[in-house]
């Protein structure tokens, strides 16, 4: 599929440059590597970003932030259309080294809208450069919101969540996790926060939203994905969604 590579404009001499891509239902970008940090939106449909260390999830409103040098793969669910800005690490609105989720308020999206039509060789003291500065100074400002997954370093740890991700087991216990990884229950609990900075339970809700956003997003029943990911009743699952997401799944169901 022609798409807009971003090293195509990496190497131009701006702090920040933009791109947009439009990409058909389930469209996969392999694993690869941007010289500059990236900022994705999606302002249509979601995308999921994986890299060794976790997955990042942006529904409508939130964006995914990469690193520079940071391998990582992106699933698209729905029809997707992109509005990317790659930055370099020094400038203001780079968002630092590490994998994170942004929440993107309506004046940021129509920045990053605009940023994606301008050329990425604009006039620094032109219109153009003055609203790429407004740009860099909301993303400094922007708040990071938790729709992050996050694998702990241990390999055998690391394994069992990515199975968990892939295939969710939302009964199985604390002690059955850590039976099947030879621990202690307190050694495991403990290792685990140490390494993902979340508890096991908090890290299976975070789980659980990144498991349904793609879900909701393809229009799935809510009743469905909440009986699925081990809730006794939607409105369990809607109430743990809203307190983590600040909307309900309702907001990011397709209509079918």
């Amino acid at each position: 599929m022609p798409w807009n590579d971003p090293a195509t404009v990496e190497h131009i001499d701006r702090p920040i440059v933009g791109i947009s891509n439009e990409y058909p239902p389930a469209y996969e970008l392999d694993w690869h590597e941007h010289r500059r940090g990236q900022l994705l939106y999606a302002a249509r449909g979601v995308v999921v970003v994986s890299t060794a260390h976790g997955a990042w999830v942006a529904p409508p409103e939130r964006a995914v932030w990469t690193p520079g040098g940071c391998p990582h793969a992106v699933r698209m669910v729905g029809a997707v259309s992109t509005r990317s800005v790659l930055i370099e690490a020094e400038a203001e609105g780079s968002l630092g080294e590490r994998n994170k989720v942004i929440q993107v308020s309506p004046l940021l999206r129509s920045l990053l809208e605009a940023a994606c039509d301008i050329r990425p060789e604009y006039d620094r003291d032109g219109r153009d450069g003055k609203l790429m500065a407004l740009l860099l100074s909301e993303l400094a400002a922007a708040p990071t919101v938790p729709l992050a997954v996050p694998f702990p370093q241990t390999a055998a740890m690391a394994a069992k969540c990515e199975a968990f991700l892939r295939h969710p087991t939302p009964h199985e216990s604390i002690d059955q996790w850590s039976d099947d990884l030879g621990m202690g229950r307190r050694a495991f609990t403990r290792a685990f926060r140490r390494e993902t900075g979340l508890s096991f339970g908090a890290w299976r809700q975070q789980a659980c939203i990144l498991i349904a956003l793609p879900r909701l997003a393809a229009g799935e029943s809510i009743t469905a994905i909440a009986f699925d990911l081990g809730y006794d009743s939607t409105a369990a699952f809607t109430t743990m969604f809203k307190r983590r997401v600040g909307v309900p799944p309702s907001r990011y169901r397709r209509s079918s």
